[in-house]
């Protein structure tokens, strides 16, 4: 390893000189501590260097040593149910061999090396394969099975391949190449700033079904899409991120803490080993990939995680599995940015934030997608990415949402008004939108309903609306409208409290399959219809509102999902409940 000197320590950021043989975004270690540190910018033989790590007591002179690679990850069995830090450390490990705390220096394999792995080819001698064919597979968890891929690079012959138990770094097969033989082990490295490459991207048309009504019906994700969530402190954005976690039909889910709190993680991994995966029974853990960075830990990893994160994403997107990567939250990666800057004394752009912010907003959310993955058999792999976004007193206008919001195609705007009335999930149907939305609404009106988007349309009109009418109420009351006008508040505010409202807590109500979201969309409509029949034939807005039916809509999102023929039965009790209403008006006129 090639080795310069310290010259300069600001912070996580180590200035060396005698780097002259380095690269930019070359892995370095710095001091005889060891510390693991990335070079960020190259001024002749000056190496500019932010270190994952404690910097207290280095200084000038100390050495630094270059191993000439980029900052890379492992790949292979033992990823999923790990808890990772920012570079891909293992926190258990970590634990057992440090302490509580994180202690400098200390060097721990990112995948277990003792941790036997059943290996079972799929491909045979003499095959011919190229980078992303399936050599093998090993059941990582009960509900992955986990490929292991020709590693990107590699084209040729099978020359051997054995099954049996091995670790991850064992020999499974050797392939014959133009360049020599290559041995091929069950784990292979990517540096985490490149995108793993894919044959080809495709339009996305599936939505990513979440389980929550707000999303689902009003502001739909697809398969590979991507989307932001900002909002101000305090407003939900966290358990709106588990509630996607726990619930969204991904086949493995990636969650990224990102200068988040300690004790939002501890919920995570908490409630996850603990929660039933209503996919497939075991626990969501078996699924899910934890990446940790709290705020107390060192600055300059909170960047170096949401790479670490969508890499893996990516990974298992090339197995061909539908993955969801969240993370929370991109504003503490963007401050992560702009302090590294300041140090480097760049020019800086707007609110401090270094220039070439907006490009590296785009260049992470630009990596997810469904693709065609590498491989003979051309499995298709999705990954959908799900960003948290933290602006300073809610304020979108500042330069991460607006960088954020160039890129995703969904924006749920969570609203500090709402969460202050209890309304969770608090997302402002006003200004959130989705542009996934013609998809999806030819899926929905094909699979789940033929009018779901009729009802999602008028629905939606009815919401915005409201907004006129609450303004004529405030300034001249409520009696001034018309019965009609009336009775369309009181559906708004069905829709309001009995749809769009959820309690993530509630055994029943934390999940709502698309079904029962289309069966109580039409309850709550056939209420206003049949409401509008009923005042055409003389009842009256007050009998309309104090119906004893009411009580079942509201309680309708209690309705188990087996069952959803109760909601059907509740659109025909609203109608005889109106017919009732009108034949005592006739009768008593």
């Amino acid at each position: 390893m090639k080795s310069g000197k310290v010259i300069k320590v600001s912070g996580p950021l180590v200035v060396a000189s005698g780097m002259e043989k380095a690269n930019v975004y070359d892995v370095v270690e710095v001091s005889e501590d060891k510390l693991i540190g990335e070079i960020i910018e190259m001024r002749g033989d000056q190496a500019s260097i932010q270190v994952y790590e404690e910097t207290t007591g280095i200084g000038p002179g100390d050495s630094v040593y270059t191993t000439g690679s980029p900052l890379s990850i492992e790949l292979g069995p033992g990823i999923i149910e790990q808890m990772f830090d920012g570079i891909q450390r293992p926190l258990t490990a970590l634990q057992d061999k440090a302490g509580d705390f994180l202690t400098r220096g200390v060097v721990v394999p990112s995948l277990d090396r003792e941790k036997i792995w059943d290996f079972k080819p799929v491909a045979n001698v003499g095959d011919e394969v190229g980078p992303g064919d399936t050599l093998g597979t090993v059941q990582e968890t009960p509900v992955v099975l986990h490929r292991i891929m020709v590693p990107n690079g590699i084209s040729g012959t099978i020359k051997s391949i054995e099954a049996g138990d091995f670790v991850v770094t064992d020999i499974v097969a050797v392939i014959e190449t133009a360049e020599g033989d290559k041995e091929i082990s069950m784990m292979q490295k990517w540096p985490v700033r490149i995108g793993r490459p894919y044959k080809e991207k495709l339009d996305p048309v599936t939505p990513l079904i979440t389980g929550q009504r707000v999303i689902d019906t009003f502001f739909p994700l697809v398969k590979g899409g991507a989307a932001a969530i900002p909002g101000p402190f305090g407003s939900g954005k966290t358990v709106v991120q588990h509630q996607l976690a726990k619930w969204a039909d991904a086949q493995i889910v990636v969650y990224v803490g990102c200068g988040e709190r300690g004790n939002e993680m501890t919920d995570v991994l908490n409630e996850f080993p603990e929660l039933e995966d209503p996919q497939t029974g075991e626990t969501l853990m078996k699924r899910t990939v934890l990446i940790a960075n709290t705020s107390n830990m060192p600055v300059a990893a909170r960047e170096a995680s949401i790479y670490t994160g969508i890499t893996i994403a990516e990974y298992y997107r090339d197995m061909g599995y539908s993955v969801a990567m969240m993370a929370d939250s991109t504003s503490r990666w963007a401050e992560a940015l702009r302090e590294m800057s300041g140090r480097l004394e760049e020019m800086p752009g707007d609110e401090g934030y270094p220039a070439y912010l907006s490009s590296r907003i785009a260049e992470f959310y630009e990596r997810a997608g469904k693709v065609i993955c590498n491989g003979k058999d051309a499995r298709e792999g999705a990954l959908s990415a799900i960003g948290a976004v933290s602006p300073p007193g809610g304020d979108i206008s500042e330069p991460v949402s607006q960088s954020t919001l160039r890129i995703v195609k969904v924006f749920w705007g969570l609203d500090h008004a709402l969460s202050h009335r209890r309304h969770f999930p608090a997302i402002n149907w006003l200004n959130s939108y989705s542009l996934y939305q013609t998809k999806v609404d030819r899926y929905m009106d094909s699979e789940v309903a033929s009018d779901f988007s009729e009802n999602r349309i008028r629905a939606m009109g009815y919401l915005q609306e409201e907004s006129s009418l609450e303004e004529i109420v405030r300034l001249v009351g409520r009696d001034s409208l018309s019965q009609e006008d009336q009775l369309k508040l009181e559906v708004t505010k069905s829709i309001r409290e009995d749809f769009l409202q959820q309690n993530a807590f509630h055994e029943t109500d934390t999940y709502c399959s698309l079904e029962k979201q289309s069966k109580m969309l039409r309850a709550i409509l056939e209420f206003y219809d049949s409401g509008l029949v009923a005042l055409e034939k003389g009842a009256y807005i007050s009998e309309i509102e104090d119906m004893p039916i009411r009580e079942k809509i509201a309680r309708a999102k209690n309705v188990p999902e087996d069952d959803l023929s109760s909601l059907d039965q509740l659109v025909e009790d609203i109608k005889g409940a109106m017919n009732d209403l009108v034949k005592v008006g006739e009768a008593n006129a």
